[in-house]
C-alpha cells in the first residue's frame, strides 16, 4: 500500500497565498476522498485568515503515488483576493512538495541523531493556545533538518507525526544520492520539490486552469476545484 506526505507551504502572496494553500488542501482531500485514500494531518500553521502558512498531511492507498506524484510544484494563482478593495488581480504561489512515505526498514533514526524541543501549541492571532507544551521540534543533527508538529494536543502523538515527517524527508534526501546517475531526470524532480518552477496556474479572472508542462488548458475553473 503506497503512502505519501503532502506539504503544502504559501508562498509569495501573504494572506492571499495562504487562502489559496487552503483550497489547495480541500481540492486535494475531496479528491482523496473520492479515491477511498486515508488521510492524516501531521502538522498546520493557520494564518491570520484562516488560510494555511502550511499544511503537511499523510495519504494512505494502493495507487496514491500514481495519482499524485506529478503534483509536486509550484501552483499559481490569478484572482482577485478577499483582501483586495480596489479589484485588482493578484498573483501568488503556493508549493507543493511529494515526499513517499519509507516502510520502518528503510530509514534508521539513530536517537543520538536527534535534537527534541517542546513548545506551546499556537493558533492565528494567539487563538486557540495550548497552555502546555504539546507541540514538538525535532532537530536531525548530521543533515539540518528541523520538522514540526502541533496538531494534537498530546505530545506523544506529535512527536510521532514529527519523527513521520522527518523519516520522509531523509528517504527523499537517500534516493537523491542513490539515483545520481540519472541526473538530469533527478534534476527535474528536485526543481518540482524544491519549488524552483511553476507548474500550474489558476487563473480565476479567466476561468482556466493551465498546466505548463503539458500545455494544456481547461475551463470552468470552480467546478473543477469543487468538484474534483
Amino acid at each position: 500500500m503506497d503512502s505519501l506526505i503532502i506539504e503544502i507551504r504559501a508562498g509569495a502572496g501573504g494572506e492571499e497565498a495562504a487562502l489559496f494553500a487552503k483550497d489547495l488542501f480541500k481540492m486535494y482531500s475531496k479528491y482523496g476522498a473520492s479515491q477511498g485514500w486515508q488521510q492524516k494531518i501531521l502538522d498546520s500553521s493557520i494564518s491570520e485568515m484562516g488560510g494555511f502558512k502550511q499544511i503537511i498531511f499523510s495519504l494512505r492507498n494502493g495507487q496514491v503515488l500514481s495519482k499524485m506524484k506529478y503534483e509536486g510544484g509550484v501552483h499559481r494563482v490569478q484572482r482577485i483576493p478577499k483582501t483586495e478593495k480596489a479589484n485588482r488581480i493578484h498573483t501568488s504561489t503556493v508549493s507543493v512538495a511529494v515526499l513517499p512515505q519509507p516502510q520502518k526498514t528503510q530509514v534508521k533514526l539513530n536517537p543520538r541523531d536527534i535534537r527534541t524541543e517542546t513548545f506551546k501549541a499556537s493558533g492565528p492571532g494567539g487563538q486557540y493556545v495550548n497552555k502546555r507544551q504539546t507541540a514538538i521540534r525535532i532537530i536531525h543533527l548530521p543533515t539540518g533538518i528541523s520538522v514540526a508538529s502541533q496538531t494534537s494536543r498530546n505530545l506523544a502523538e506529535n512527536k510521532k507525526a514529527a519523527l513521520e515527517i522527518l523519516a520522509a524527508k531523509l528517504f527523499a534526501k537517500e534516493q537523491e544520492k542513490a539515483e545520481s546517475a540519472r541526473a538530469q531526470e533527478r534534476k527535474s524532480q528536485i526543481g518540482r520539490a524544491q519549488r524552483a518552477e511553476k507548474i500550474r496556474t489558476y487563473n480565476f479572472p479567466q476561468d482556466r486552469i493551465t498546466d505548463h508542462r503539458i500545455k494544456k488548458t481547461w475551463h470552468n475553473l470552480e467546478k473543477i476545484m469543487q468538484e474534483i
